[in-house]
């Protein structure tokens, strides 16, 4: 659940409510024609990783189909939960099933619905696929004896997964940005010719404010909240006006920074993050 909130930010735009309404939709039935109205999604939820026997080998048939047998891993892949204080009473969110692709049930969805939809199908199915193979290449140019620049590029050799999905990211980092770039056949001793410098100056950036996906990703690793709850925790510090949005990510208020000193200073032990995953666990 704590993913496909996180994921459902990072691709959607979609708030952690906004999810859960849609999600919960998607779970309790859609009409599609004369098969009446069909639950879409399993148990929304849930800490769980783990899909049913029937479910994987139902999406190693779709994954055989569309995508050929050199997708498919020998054996189903395993995940095990990063979460504390995981319950995993019901499986991983999952279409209930992958023979229902998004195309075909696009036409009886809202936008939002089958945007949704199509995320956890793909999710689904590139989690039984093989890794991709990459191939990365770096190549160190000196000018002169004391001066050496590296070059770096990065193609995709097998796709694997990454034809199915590919994981949202709140920042880029250099290593994607040599992603998908090719560099030239050279060989050792090779002259390169100079066609002209740039000079960048860069600066070490504070860590980035707290988008949705970031704030349920760190309360998920802090052992705060359930899956049920992140929407509700993070609509309380918004309605309290505690926070305000900045783009897609979180600005404390002067009210939220006032009441976050009050209550470090008073009351340190109930803002502890461990003794609030204590709690949780306890419970």
């Amino acid at each position: 659940t704590s993913t496909l909130q996180q994921e459902a930010s990072r691709k959607l735009g979609f708030t952690t409510r906004k999810t859960m309404q849609v999600a919960q939709k998607l779970y309790e039935g859609v009409a599609l024609g004369d098969e009446g109205s069909v639950g879409l999604i399993s148990y929304m939820r849930t800490d769980s990783v783990n899909l049913s026997q029937d479910a994987l080998s139902e999406i190693r048939d779709v994954i055989a189909r569309d995508f050929g047998t050199a997708s498919l891993p020998d054996q189903p892949n395993a995940y095990t939960t990063k979460s504390k204080n995981a319950q995993e009473a019901h499986e991983a969110v999952r279409p209930t099933s992958a023979l229902r692709t998004p195309a075909q049930v696009a036409r009886f969805l809202s936008d939002d619905e089958r945007r949704l939809y199509e995320l956890i199908w793909r999710r689904a199915v590139a989690c039984q696929m093989i890794p991709a193979t990459l191939n990365t290449v770096s190549v160190d140019l000196s000018a002169g004896s004391e001066h050496v620049f590296r070059a770096s590029g990065t193609t995709v050799v097998v796709p694997g997964f990454l034809a199915v999905y590919e994981e949202g990211k709140d920042t880029k980092s250099s290593e994607d940005e040599d992603e998908g770039r090719k560099l030239p056949l050279m060989k050792a001793g090779d002259n390169i010719p100079l066609d002209r410098i740039v000079t960048d100056q860069h600066f070490t950036q504070p860590p980035p404010r707290f988008t949705e996906a970031a704030l349920v990703k760190a309360l998920e690793e802090y052992g705060i909240g359930r899956p049920s709850t992140y929407a509700s925790i993070i609509q309380t510090l918004q309605f309290r006006k505690y926070v305000e949005m900045e783009g897609r990510s979180f600005r404390p208020t002067d009210v939220g920074r006032a009441v976050s000193k009050f209550l470090s200073g008073h009351f340190t032990r109930y803002v502890d993050y461990d003794f609030t995953a204590k709690l949780e666990d306890d419970l």
